[in-house]
């Protein structure tokens, strides 16, 4: 006869911004396999006339609001809760480092779901969401004397300890360093959040064990592209590690959760607005509709989205899941597009979108689906015509930025690139603009 499994019930007071103005309760739930969670909302957030929902997914209202995954691919939390946990990579840490400690003390029971978002470093924690212990703990806090979020300076040894994981190597001590390092705003590809030279808040991408080319570079192409393509982006630059290893390109990418105060920004992704599964295909009118009902300034934002899936289908950037796209929230309850992040060029796969146009058309394959489209992301003819000009040319322009000091490509790596911008689509798009 099996005995019977002790349930585990955990609840923490969830916070926002800087400040920490207590939002609600957040209780987690484990029964054997069985996990959910529960979110209440204070009486005093609630009241606040600054208040809003921090969750599509929430309803402002009084009482414990449950949450349970849709299928195993999704979380036990609400969705901008959801969207602060470690992503892939930041959860292949966490787990490696327990996995270490288990063997030294078999007792330690294995990880929950809450665990895994509690290991996040407060500091950089995406958004402006926290979680507190009831004796008033930030989760998690680094000890005294010991700074979680390294500066620039301290790459190098960030970068040696993401190699060791990744080839398995790792210590017990490379293990202590990554810890509170990741960030939710990426998948498996070793990274680490850190604060650049000028005190801001970033993402460190490092190069990984299995790339056959130079994906740090070809993402900070992908980023100064769209900005000259007229596409809000995420400040991007390379900083070249020269110690053990040789020349290592990594990706510091500025996190634009953050303002110039220290000040922290509500977020949420796309799949969080939609309230979407991560095994549902949605589409990108749905995301337009989103903004329609929750944006701060919607024609300025649905003009803005079909310009970058016009850029994406022109780099072949057809990592677009919903996870890679996000809000920020401007003021009651109202939402703006963040900047376009995790944006890459995928010369070896086939130009179709992960997210669909529309329920219709599918997932992007062609420039003429998206201007048969462009009315509902609120273009006449002659507008979508002139952002796609504007895309085009900036795309065209590839190989200059490319071999800029500023991403820093050899000439000879330029092929390995080349598929994912020269192609047929680029062809049909100039062709219209004669």
């Amino acid at each position: 006869m099996k005995a019977a499994v002790t349930p585990v019930r955990r609840q923490v007071q969830l916070c926002i911004g800087k400040a920490g103005l207590p939002v609600g309760s957040l209780v987690y739930v484990r029964q054997g396999r069985r996990e959910n969670s529960a979110v209440a909302y204070d009486e005093s957030w609630l009241a606040n006339p600054e208040r809003f929902n921090v969750s599509a997914d929430l309803q402002l209202a009084l009482g414990y609001q449950t949450h349970k995954a849709a299928s195993p691919h999704d979380s036990v939390f609400h969705g901008a809760i959801a969207d602060t946990a470690p992503d892939a990579w930041g959860r292949r840490v966490i787990a490696r480092d327990h996995a270490r400690r288990r063997k030294d003390d078999p007792r330690l029971p294995a990880l929950t779901e809450l665990d895994y978002l509690l290991a996040v470093d407060d500091f950089s924690r995406v958004g402006a969401l926290r979680l507190r212990d009831p004796d008033g703990a930030w989760h998690r806090t680094a000890a005294a004397g010991r700074r979680s979020t390294p500066p620039s300076i301290e790459l190098e040894r960030v970068f040696q300890a993401s190699r060791a994981v990744e080839r398995g190597e790792e210590t017990a001590e490379d293990l202590r360093y990554l810890q509170g390092k990741g960030t939710s705003l990426g998948g498996m590809r070793p990274k680490c959040t850190m604060v650049d030279e000028d005190g801001w808040l970033a993402i460190g991408k490092f190069p990984s064990v299995g790339d056959t080319r130079s994906v740090t570079r070809g993402e900070v192409l992908a980023l100064k592209l769209a900005a000259q393509a007229g596409i809000a982006a995420a400040p991007a630059r390379i900083v070249q590690l020269g110690g053990v290893g040789g020349d290592v390109p990594v990706a510091v990418i500025r996190r634009f959760d953050r303002d110039g105060a220290d000040g922290r920004i509500p977020y949420q992704s796309a799949a969080t607005l939609l309230q979407a599964a991560r095994e549902e295909d949605r589409s990108y009118t749905e995301i337009a509709d989103a903004i329609r009902t929750h944006g701060h300034a919607p024609t300025q934002d649905v003009r803005q989205l079909w310009r970058r899936l016009v850029f994406n289908l022109l780099i072949t950037n057809v990592d677009d899941h919903l996870q890679n796209h996000g809000f920020l929230h401007v003021e009651r309850g109202l939402w703006r597009l963040a900047p376009a992040f995790d944006i890459n060029p995928f010369p070896d796969k086939e130009r179709e979108s992960k997210t669909w146009l529309s329920e219709q058309d599918g997932p992007i394959t062609d420039v003429q689906m998206l201007l048969e489209r462009a009315a509902y992301f609120a273009l006449d003819r002659d507008q979508a015509l002139a952002a796609l000009a504007e895309v085009h040319a900036a795309v065209s322009s590839w190989r200059q930025w490319a071999i800029s000091t500023e991403v820093g490509l050899e000439s000879a790596e330029l092929d390995d690139f080349a598929p994912a911008f020269e192609h047929e689509q680029t062809k049909a798009v100039a062709a219209l603009l004669r």
